[in-house]
């Protein structure tokens, strides 16, 4: 199986705080890699390292090497590499403007001005994000008249608008309720077919769920990474299975 992402030696700091320490692993291709572990522990920070969105705070500074398709992420351009590896974020945050104008977007931004190209395109990632059927009759409405699970599957959609190769999942759940969760992860679990995906989350039972690889961070270190039915079952670390059994945490 091809890696997609590769991570070596890889150190973060804001100021003098050293958040992320010698972090080292690989990214499945096509795969869901979930990250666990408590609060406080560099879960988001590592995430939002990997499309360079820790270039927007004060004072973050950067070692290592983070390799995408071969490529170091750091000499990369920051917006060409957002366009290639998307995010979405805990809370839903869709843009004033309505559903159609969410979608639309990101291609226009990077030069698609054709409305039959756009229509498609809209189309196409409303289905991808299972929404355009409870949508398709209100597309010039504004997108915060939605719910808050149809917002997030919204900017989903609108993620998937710029055709990325990864993307980006900090906590998307957190904010939902069970039902609309359940449609998340279900749609996650589709994405994969496409893309690939890594997603932060508090919740173990969807990392068990829905991830092909789990990775277990704690005080800034990634303590043990491996295939998720393993980590649950057999985790080789004691702090991941005091961690996973609920002992601490």
């Amino acid at each position: 199986m091809k890696n997609i992402l590769e991570v070596k030696d890889m150190n973060l700091w804001y100021s003098n705080f050293h958040a992320l320490k010698n972090i080292n692993m690989e990214i499945p291709e096509n795969q869901i890699t979930a990250f666990i572990g408590p609060s406080g522990c560099g879960k988001s920070t590592f995430l939002k390292s990997l499309n360079r969105m820790n270039d927007l705070v004060p004072n973050c500074r950067v070692e290592g090497e983070l390799l995408f398709d071969g490529r170091n992420i750091m000499e990369e351009d920051a917006v060409s590499l957002r366009k290639r590896i998307g995010m979405v974020f805990q809370r839903p945050n869709p843009f004033p403007k309505s559903i159609y104008e969410n979608i639309a977007y990101g291609p226009k931004m990077h030069g698609v001005r054709n409305r039959n190209t756009l229509d498609e395109i809209v189309e196409e990632c409303l289905k991808k994000a299972v929404l355009y059927d409870e949508v398709k009759d209100r597309l010039h409405e504004s997108a915060l008249g939605l719910s808050g699970g149809q917002q997030q599957r919204l900017c989903i959609a609108r993620t998937l608008a710029v055709n990325p190769e990864v993307i980006l999942m900090d906590e998307p759940c957190s904010a939902l309720d069970p039902i609309a969760t359940s449609k998340i992860e279900n749609l996650i679990e589709d994405l994969k077919k496409e893309y690939t995906v890594l997603i932060v989350t508090h919740s173990m039972q969807q990392a068990a769920r829905i991830s092909d690889v789990t990775g277990f961070m704690y005080m800034g270190k990634l303590v043990e990474c491996g295939e998720t039915p393993q980590m649950f079952s057999n985790p080789q670390n004691e702090l991941t299975e005091k961690y996973i059994t609920g002992r601490f945490g």
